[in-house]
């Protein structure tokens, strides 16, 4: 039987406090509110468990998939009948600790994890000065899962702004690119979009972007603004700040169409990507 050629994707631009639980139950919620909105694949934003920082992880850590947040995600997704992108939530693996999402299938058994490979280490003077090295590792792969329409690429965050994570994906077969995030009020307005759109175009596929609602009482004050970016590089979904669901309808017939019209496939010269004229 043939994969359908469109589906609902929804962003839970999710609010964020320091009672896990209550993190929980309000993650729960908006999923089901998601999936009674039609949409077939849900994902949640970055720490969606946890407020976001340094001094945070190490006490909201948790095991990787026995904890209480991954039982959670389990059943949202069986409850459901949801493909679920569990944002993402500090794992702790021993003594190490690493910022990781999870992928759960509508049964409820775990599909993917993705530790997040590059670490949000910048130093913005009077601006922003966030070294996630401090207290995290990086993750050593990337990750893809597949499900019945395509093909998907997942990163966390700073995973976004490195373009040849993407075009792997890409040519690994992937049709959408899927972010949990949360860029922050000095990045987020200068690259968020940018980033969205620039993906999509590069590599002619749909990316995602899910952050936490904003909340300006935090210590580290997300952006907001979930989007999704088509393969024209188009936003074909957004919002503002506050705690919603967004909605998006992933044409994959649309995407077979921009291939054929501008078809960077056939052209891409991998050949000659390792050989530079020095002069």
């Amino acid at each position: 039987m043939a994969a359908a050629s469109r589906f609902r994707l929804a962003l839970v631009q999710l609010s964020v406090c320091a009672n896990k639980q209550e993190n929980l139950l309000r993650a729960a919620r908006m999923v089901k509110e998601a999936t009674a909105g039609g949409a077939q694949m849900v994902a949640l934003p970055e720490c969606f468990n946890s407020p976001y920082g340094t001094q945070y992880f190490g006490e909201y850590a948790e095991s990787v998939p026995d904890g209480p947040s991954c039982k959670a995600l389990s059943e949202m997704a069986r409850d459901n009948s949801v493909h679920l992108v569990g944002g993402s939530i500090p794992e702790r693996a021993g003594e190490t600790l690493y910022n990781t999402a999870t992928v759960w299938a509508p049964d409820g058994s775990l599909v993917a994890k993705h530790r997040k490979v590059h670490l949000f280490d910048i130093d913005i003077p009077g601006k922003i000065r966030f070294q996630e090295s401090e207290t995290l590792t990086a993750g050593a792969s990337l990750t893809t899962f597949s499900t019945p329409w395509c093909r998907v690429g997942l990163g966390i965050c700073y995973d976004l702004r490195f373009s040849d994570m993407a075009t792997l994906y890409a040519r690994q077969g992937c049709d959408l690119l899927l972010y949990p995030g949360a860029f922050n009020m000095t990045t987020g307005p200068a690259h968020w979009e940018l980033l969205a759109r620039a993906r999509s175009v590069d590599n002619q596929v749909y990316t995602a972007l899910v952050s936490p609602a904003r909340d300006t009482t935090a210590s580290y004050v997300a952006w907001g603004h979930s989007l999704v970016a088509s393969p024209w590089g188009e936003v074909v979904a957004s919002t503002e700040a506050d705690e919603t669901v967004i909605y998006a309808d992933i044409d994959l017939e649309e995407l077979k169409r921009i291939r054929e019209n501008i078809p960077l496939g056939k052209q891409r010269r991998l050949d000659l990507y390792d050989t530079v004229q020095k002069v």
